[in-house]
């Protein structure tokens, strides 16, 4: 298929796309360069091929997302990239959309922003049948990333991301109403969540934070940016990118997040799930992205024993140990005591919910609440003891990215 990769109103790059695998298989015509995806390089006038075929990838579902080989079973399709083509590559996370030659498609009549989007992708990826022959293709849900069941819906107006959580807690969702819970009360900047019980089931709910006028760019496309020298640790690599881009404020925006990530042990902090907004048109760069998506914490897979004994945590995206990682900080003036006060407390009563005794039982309260306390000591401990922020490579992680997001080619 022949089309048009379209930045908002304006044409970027005329492209081939394999009608069997959605993969791009020519970039014909570069017309506007500066609005390709960030970190697509160009050469004398030529894109890199394999770099925008490794974003245009990473739009589509995983095919590690709960009940999407069933979906595209229903649905008769053997790869998630040819939901991208369907929906012409739109989301509701960027600006970007392919438009095909010979069509009359503009903006203002197909984007998700200003426009409805149908429910069937969405009640398909959720397990419903497919209704009829007539199934409507023009959805979010085609271009959203994660491993969790999820959904876009519009309620009240509002385009909001519904997200359910793994077995056998289903903890995810009241993870993020706490993470929600303890930013707001040390005053990081965040998407509120909340608890939308559906069919006997728990699931987060959160309106969208990018708007018709702006868009994400992940970590993970800023860090494509630049060569990463061997001396230089993940994290430095990220804030020197943010900082040529002329990114504003970003290391005060990383040390909260890094205190948070450690507060409530967050495991996915990968680099697909924290970033830059910037204007889609004028492509200033706006400053980081409220905080979202950190669920996958406090425990969420482990046993009760396993919390209790705060072992075997993992770390994202700059250390392996949330240890290492918090001596990144720069600075902590920005913390109140009081806020830190009976943090733990915050758990129980997002737990007190009768409904949540079916997933998960007050040893397993009592557990997350004892481990978040012990991390709020350590946290005051360490801010007490005045350490000084340490940039290295020591304890980097390796991998920079979750395997489960990675391009695949």
């Amino acid at each position: 298929m022949k089309c048009t990769l379209m930045h908002k109103r304006i044409a970027v790059a005329k492209l081939d796309l394999d009608d069997e695998t959605g993969f791009i298989r020519k970039i014909e015509k570069v017309i506007r360069a500066e609005h390709l995806p960030v970190g697509v390089p160009v050469r004398q006038g030529i894109a890199d091929r394999r770099e925008l075929n490794h974003w245009w990838t990473d739009r589509s579902i995983p095919a590690s997302r709960s009940g999407v080989r069933e979906a595209l079973e229903t649905l008769n399709l053997t790869d998630t990239k040819m939901l991208l083509v369907r929906c012409f590559g739109l989301s509701l996370s960027d600006q970007y959309w392919i438009c095909p030659d010979g069509s009359d498609l503009v903006w203002e009549k197909i984007n998700f922003f200003d426009n409805p989007f149908s429910d069937d992708m969405g009640d398909v990826l959720f397990g419903q049948q497919k209704k009829g022959n007539d199934f409507d293709f023009s959805s979010p849900d085609n271009t959203s990333d994660g491993c969790l069941k999820k959904r876009w819906k519009i309620i009240n107006g509002k385009r909001c991301l519904i997200k359910g959580g793994s077995n056998p807690y289903r903890q995810q969702p009241f993870n993020e109403v706490i993470a929600t819970k303890i930013m707001a009360r040390l005053g990081i900047e965040h998407v509120p969540y909340s608890i939308l019980w559906e069919k006997g089931e728990p699931y987060s709910v959160c309106e969208d934070f990018v708007t018709a006028d702006t868009e994400l760019i992940s970590a993970w496309r800023i860090m494509q940016t630049q060569k990463k020298e061997n001396s230089k640790s993940v994290y430095r690599h990220f804030v020197d990118c943010c900082q040529t881009l002329g990114a504003p404020d970003v290391v005060p925006a990383l040390d909260k997040m890094i205190v948070l990530d450690y507060l409530i042990a967050n495991e996915d902090r990968h680099l697909n799930n924290f970033g830059l907004l910037r204007n889609a048109e004028t492509l200033e760069w706006l400053g980081f992205a409220p905080v979202f998506d950190s669920g996958s914490s406090l425990g969420y897979d482990k046993l009760n024993a396993e919390i209790r004994a705060n072992k075997n945590i993992t770390c994202k995206p700059f250390k392996k140990r949330h240890e290492d990682q918090l001596k990144l900080v720069s600075d902590f003036g920005w913390i109140k005591t009081d806020c830190l006060a009976d943090l733990g407390k915050t758990a129980e009563e997002v737990f007190s919910d009768a409904r949540v005794a079916e997933f998960i039982d007050e040893s397993r309260v009592q557990a997350i609440t004892e481990s978040v306390q012990r991390r709020v000591s350590y946290l005051e401990e360490f801010i007490n003891a005045q350490v000084p922020a340490e940039d290295s490579t020591e304890g980097d992680v390796e991998e920079n990215i979750a395997e489960d997001y990675l391009p695949k080619m």
